[in-house]
């Protein structure tokens, strides 16, 4: 084992500010989601609001952030988080990971089928 010393050493201290993601279930209250890091570009996360609903959380290739509701509104399952990522005619969507459905990410409008919607929230990183 070999030991090394210096006569003098610098410390440096750095504060790491981190920037977390936080969506409004309702209006005037926000609720964070999770560290905006923690998010990988092109995939989603799910996250557990207050009155027991899921939001599927999304950070696009670009880096902006969408949240919609995690339930697929055609089978009834809380997985739109694990939906795929892609674009149509320049709107963001997820498509669902059981029947495919596609859901605008900025309005929450189902792609293939002009009646169904899903609920969007707002996020904003602070």
């Amino acid at each position: 084992m070999t030991t090394v010393s210096t006569a003098s050493a610098v410390s440096t201290v750095s504060t790491v500010s981190t920037t977390v993601l936080e969506l409004s279930p309702a209006p005037d209250s926000w609720i964070t989601v999770c560290e905006e890091a923690r998010l990988t570009p092109g995939r989603g996360v799910a996250a557990l609001l207050p009155d027991g609903r899921q939001a599927a959380v999304f950070r696009d290739r670009t880096g902006r952030t969408y949240a919609i509701d995690n339930r697929d509104p055609f089978t009834g399952a809380q997985v739109l988080s694990r939906g795929l990522i892609g674009s149509a005619d320049g709107r963001p969507f997820v498509a669902s990971p059981l029947l495919k459905q596609r859901f605008d990410l900025e309005t929450g409008r189902c792609l293939d089928d002009d009646e169904v919607t899903v609920t969007v929230y707002p996020v904003r990183a602070v």
